[in-house]
């Protein structure tokens, strides 16, 4: 990052540059100066600066050391971390910190982190404040995370947005309202994309459920497959392709009953000679992202089955509406609402995830199912 010079009406000149190992006494000074616990040592300063996962970006104000930011990478993700940010009290209320955060949003968004993380005291007011002016959101508190015991609240912000201009429309956001019909809602996303305003997800939501619903499922209601989907999607006008790895019983694996397992084959043999009758397309593949990359530039639309581990530590399976690629993200509505509904629906579209980690995520399972059904007009 070469020095960025921005004039303000409060100080003559400020500079942005990348740390260097000269600048490790003064930001070990400036430690001191900002905080009573949990600083940074010589050490570690030496050590961030110099590692390729971490950034540290200085403000200078008039030739001296004014504040800094500490960016950390976490290597296969997508997330960057705020491990740290300081403005000097001599400088204070004068918008530095905001400039600090807008840079490391930029920085980390050049790295291709879709999200941005930090940890704040919960009584730290004033940043708190400054980050949710930001639109930074709670996700979670970490007790007992400083050195004196105090909790964190944990705050994140999407700095990856799609470019909604490269679109005609954007496909709308419908959230699923129960645990088990993700399927219905994705589907529903793509019918309203296609024909707006003409399926009523209130409506909706079930009757789809009931049509490609595998009955069982771990130890709830069963969730749907990808030839029900499919079905239902053909059967309101819609042109489907399905995709799908293994020909095999779907879901098998996620009952131990031996009378839910028989239910499962016979909804199976159901859904493949509907399937058949209909001359549904089944390619028996997997879906690469360049292939899901030309799809979506056919101007179709793709339901993907996906493992949220990579995302929630959860190994459920999940429906999920593909809505745009580009060189490197896929961009996804996610019905599900659960684990963040401080979120609004907008904040909830064009959700980027990174080829890599779509690639990991895009399977279920110990036998790596993949499935997906790709949906255009008819």
């Amino acid at each position: 990052m070469t020095a960025q010079v921005v004039k303000t009406a409060h100080i003559s000149t400020i500079a942005l540059r990348p740390a260097a190992l000269s600048d490790v006494t003064a930001l070990v000074a400036l430690e001191q100066r900002c905080f009573n616990s949990d600083r940074l040592s010589v050490r570690s300063f030496r050590r961030f600066i110099t590692e390729k996962r971490s950034d540290i970006t200085i403000l200078d104000v008039a030739g001296k050391l004014a504040g800094y930011y500490l960016l950390i990478y976490r290597r296969g993700t997508s997330l960057a971390r705020l491990y740290s940010i300081a403005v000097d009290p001599e400088f204070r209320q004068q918008g530095l910190a905001e400039k600090l955060m807008m840079q490391a949003e930029q920085q980390a968004a050049g790295r291709l982190c879709a999200l941005l993380r930090l940890e704040v005291r919960k009584d730290n007011t004033a940043a708190i404040t400054l980050y949710q002016k930001l639109h930074y959101h709670e996700f979670a508190i970490k007790h007992a995370f400083y050195e004196d015991d105090s909790d964190a609240i944990c705050m994140q912000k999407q700095v990856i947005q799609f470019n909604s201009g490269s679109v005609i429309r954007q496909v709308p956001y419908i959230a699923q309202t129960t645990p088990f019909t993700c399927g219905p809602a994705c589907l529903l996303m793509a019918f309203n994309y296609f024909k707006p305003g003409q399926f009523a997800p209130y409506q909706l939501e079930i009757e789809l459920w009931r049509e490609a619903t595998t009955i069982f499922m771990t130890s709830g209601h069963g969730g749907c497959g990808p030839r029900g989907l499919a079905l239902a999607a053909k059967s309101r006008g819609f042109a489907v392709e399905v995709y799908l790895n293994n020909d095999g019983l779907l879901f098998g694996d996620t009952v131990r009953s031996v009378v839910k397992k028989a239910i499962l084959q016979r909804v199976h043999d159901s859904f493949k000679q509907q399937t058949e009758q209909q001359a549904i397309a089944v390619h028996h593949a997997d879906l690469s992202i360049s292939a899901i990359k030309q799809y979506l530039q056919q101007g179709k639309l793709i339901i993907a089955l996906i493992s949220t581990w990579q995302f929630d530590k959860s190994k459920a399976p999940h429906w999920v509406t593909l809505c745009a690629a580009d060189e490197h993200f896929i961009y996804i509505n996610d019905p599900d609402t659960a684990d963040i509904p401080w979120l609004s629906a907008a904040e909830r579209q064009y959700i980027p995830v990174e080829h890599k980690i779509f690639t990991k995520a895009f399977s279920y399972g110990k036998k790596r199912l993949k499935a997906a059904i790709i949906i255009g007009l008819d």
